[in-house]
């Protein structure tokens, strides 16, 4: 038998205490696996068995025995006095190692059944310690209201009867101390935190104590960093901190964000700044905010080429100034080459007024040639938008000119001028890739004859995805769309308030725009519209990369009754999640041609 091994020895992990104090025993055993404890580090020189233990001990302890003690490096790399070396650092370090997980009475047996043979470490975790009393105490605290007191303890995250572990405990501390920091007292402190264990009853006495301080409000904002623009442009996208207003972290982050999503500023940071001698009352504390900005490059040009299956390749050129005429404004133009598109766009944004609402202005010109009609558009609009939750509502006035041409045809002039509505519902948990959740919108909007505009009509729309998720990583999604333009006949109305399906985002299986109303050799817009849609996404494991089966169906007609006939498409795609949200590749059958067709969209900007 090796020197210095005893036989099937049994070792207590701590010494008898009557009620040992856990955080400085766990405080050592975190500190000595974050610091002196590499994965691996006493492998090869024995054997590691774990027994005496429940199915939870196995399932807490054997992922971390194993990270931290492997067996399968090759025993002989080591001689007998190294062997023995790690056989007592093993001894020492893996009390500290169950304790971080509540077992602070294991039984560590160690046995050499011979000088070539590996020594054997033997390891009985013992009952794992559950918290039996919390303490929660607050120390002057006459600022800090009593039913506030008793929400604080109520939502504590280590309650008794939980198994104590020492991530849970400091988590749990944390908690509590930032739902002070977070909302009114901003100067809150940990005084105390101690963890008492009974080794006889297995239990754990919890006791911790802060001190609230001051209740703060906020006082006046300083800002720190413009130079191209004033005070009073901040004030338009500031909502939430105002002097004399409870102090809320969350307040603070709002205009951080709001400021950060503007086309003004590459950063922004919010800050409270309490300081010894700010006033107060002894229980209240006014504090200014600090806000520093850094401002973004008032103009940029950027190219960008791409291609989709819908209208083909293209390539853009775009310019964007966010100080037109040094006043703020936003300008955003832009020209786009397709094969079956060309556009030239331009718009101007206002910053968000008293109320949040943003006022724009634009003028767009596109000319197309799908589905053997060829249209020339130019139109100017004016557009108020205002987000309100979850719902970001749009009211805009569009004036259009439309000339359309189809072989074998007069040319014809078209013209409306068209106010409409439109509501936008965003309810996902992921505005980029959504698992769970519904996007929605609805619109409405009319001409009058006489009015700028050849025909009456109304168009109404409105369109519903919804994301459920299934199991871990798996998506299903339901989407819908109607669509009326309610119109004595479509003569008059210019295609933009008229309706046509088919190609990516619509009825996969179909080219672009293909499924309409028969014009000649044209297929133009109808008065109707629905679109139903179903597709199932199983994203790999550990990879961006997903595959969806998808069924779609739909049409475009002047007669309802035709939506009984609806075109039918389905197939398989490939999915990958790119920065920029997930990026599809379809392979689709369309049931009413009998046509495959392959649908993507990629866009590389420079």
């Amino acid at each position: 038998m090796k020197a210095g091994l005893r036989a099937m020895t049994p070792m207590t992990a701590f010494p008898p205490r009557p009620r040992p104090t856990f955080h400085r025993l766990a405080l050592a055993g975190v500190l000595g696996l974050l610091l002196g404890l590499p994965a691996g580090a006493f492998a090869a020189a024995y054997t590691l068995r774990l027994q005496g233990g429940d199915a939870t001990a196995e399932a807490v302890l054997r992922p971390l025995l194993d990270k931290y003690f492997d067996p399968e490096l090759p025993a002989q790399s080591y001689d007998g006095e190294r062997r023995d070396l790690l056989l007592r650092e093993a001894r020492r370090r893996l009390p500290e190692l169950l304790a971080t997980e509540g077992y602070f009475s294991p039984l560590l047996q160690a046995d050499a059944p011979s000088d070539d043979a590996p020594p054997i470490l033997v390891v009985d975790p013992g009952p794992r310690t559950t918290v039996g009393q919390v303490v929660i105490d607050f120390a002057e605290a006459a600022a800090l209201p009593p039913e506030r007191q008793a929400a604080l303890r109520q939502g504590w995250k280590l309650p008794a009867g939980q198994p104590f572990r020492a991530g849970d405990w400091e988590s749990a501390k944390s908690a509590l101390l930032t739902a002070l920091l977070t909302e009114d007292f901003a100067g809150a402190q940990l005084r105390d935190s101690r963890a008492e264990v009974d080794p006889d009853t297995a239990t754990a006495r919890l006791t911790v104590t802060l001190v609230p301080g001051p209740r703060y409000v906020l006082g006046p904002l300083q800002i720190v960093g413009l130079e191209r623009y004033d005070d009073a442009l901040i004030d338009r996208y500031n909502r939430t901190v105002r002097p004399g207003r409870p102090y809320r972290e969350s307040d603070l982050i709002a205009l951080q964000t709001a400021l950060q999503s503007t086309p003004y500023f590459s950063s922004a940071n919010v800050e409270l700044l309490p300081r010894e001698g700010d006033s107060g009352d002894g229980e209240t504390v006014t504090a200014p905010v600090r806000l520093t900005v850094r401002e973004k490059a008032a103009h940029r040009i950027g190219t960008g080429a791409g291609f989709s299956s819908n209208t083909g390749a293209r390539v853009e050129l775009s310019y964007r100034s966010a100080d037109l005429f040094s006043r703020a404004w936003e300008l955003s133009s832009g020209v786009r080459l397709e094969q079956k598109r060309q556009t030239g766009y331009a718009d101007i944004f206002l910053p968000p007024d008293a109320n949040g609402a943003r006022n724009s202005v634009g003028g767009s010109y596109d000319a197309s040639d799908i589905q053997g009609m060829k249209l020339t558009r130019s139109a100017l609009g004016v557009v108020r938008s205002q987000q309100r939750g979850s719902i970001e509502m749009r009211l805009s006035v569009n004036y259009q000119v439309e000339q359309r041409e189809i072989h074998g045809e007069p040319t014809t002039r078209l013209q409306a001028l068209t106010p409409n509505v439109q509501y936008i519902w965003r309810a996902v948990d992921n505005l980029l890739d959504p698992r769970s959740g519904i996007v929605a919108q609805a619109q409405a909007g009319g001409a009058a004859k006489g009015l700028l505009a050849d025909q009456n009509f109304l168009r109404l729309q409105g369109r519903a995805t919804t994301y459920f998720p299934v199991g871990q990583r798996d998506v299903l999604s339901l989407r819908g769309e109607l669509g009326a333009t309610l119109a004595p006949s479509r003569d008059g109305i210019p295609q933009d308030y008229l309706f046509r399906s088919g190609g990516t985002g619509s009825v996969r299986g179909y080219t672009y725009q293909s499924l309409g109303v028969k014009e000649g050799n044209a297929v133009v817009g109808g008065r109707y519209l629905a679109v139903l849609s179903g597709e199932y996404t199983h994203w790999i494991d550990k990879s961006p990369w997903g595959i969806a089966a998808f069924v779609d169906a739909g049409n475009a007609s002047d007669d309802p009754a035709k939506w009984s006939s609806l075109a039918v498409g389905y197939g398989l795609g490939v999915r990958w999640k790119s920065p920029a949200g997930p990026l599809a590749v379809d392979l689709a059958y369309g049931q009413k041609t009998g046509d495959v067709q392959l649908h993507f969209s990629v866009a590389i900007p420079f």
